[in-house]
């Protein structure tokens, strides 16, 4: 009996080792699939790799255009007008036409926006609320042509682009200073006032 015992551990540890030397083998060629910085994870799906936040510059905007009588369609056809109005303004929600910054919300109007591809961007990933991302490229571009028309910050037959948008000088840009190089000592550039009640 003490035979088949030490038999079984022999095995069993024999097993371990071969086992624990497969996954050393394999670690390499795992960790080189991997295309994150840490050599971790996975490789991105095609869905995450067109969820890319878009700079204030707008180097990384993608093919397409759209003017604003596009726009137009498309913000009643994606249901942006449920939300906003047909024209942008008349709610139930936020009011995507005009408007000033203020204390009491977080909303942060559109002529108020220092970069406009920055505008695409949120459109493209956020909107519509209930669907998100289901815009196509061009629709983004439309939908932002409209909005920007509207805020008379571009013409009516201006066709936006990933040329054309980064070039658009939104209203409050002089108004807006790049944040410095961040580090823990950083101070706030505001203050936290108490909720009103």
């Amino acid at each position: 009996m003490e035979r088949v015992g030490t038999w079984r551990r022999g095995a069993s540890a024999a097993a371990c080792v071969a086992l624990g030397a497969l996954l050393v083998a394999a670690a390499p060629a795992a960790g080189q699939e991997s295309h994150s910085p840490s050599g971790l994870g996975r490789p991105p799906t095609a869905a995450e790799e067109r969820d890319r936040i878009i700079g204030p510059d707008g180097a990384e905007l993608p093919p397409g255009s759209g003017n604003a009588a596009e726009g137009a369609i498309v913000f009643v056809r994606r249901g942006c007008s449920t939300c906003h109005g047909p024209t942008g303004e008349e709610g139930p929600s936020i009011s995507l036409v005009g408007g000033d910054v203020t204390t009491r919300t977080n909303y942060w109007p559109i002529r108020h926006w220092p970069f406009a591809p920055s505008i695409w961007d949120y459109i493209r990933r956020v909107m519509p609320y209930d669907r998100p991302g289901i815009l196509s490229d061009d629709e983004a571009y439309a939908v932002t042509a409209y909005i920007l028309y509207r805020n008379d910050i571009i013409s009516e037959e201006a066709v936006l682009d990933a040329e054309s948008l980064p070039r658009i000088r939104m209203p409050s840009r002089d108004d807006y200073v790049m944040p410095g190089t961040w580090t823990p000592e950083t101070r706030r550039g505001f203050r936290i006032e108490p909720a009103e009640r």
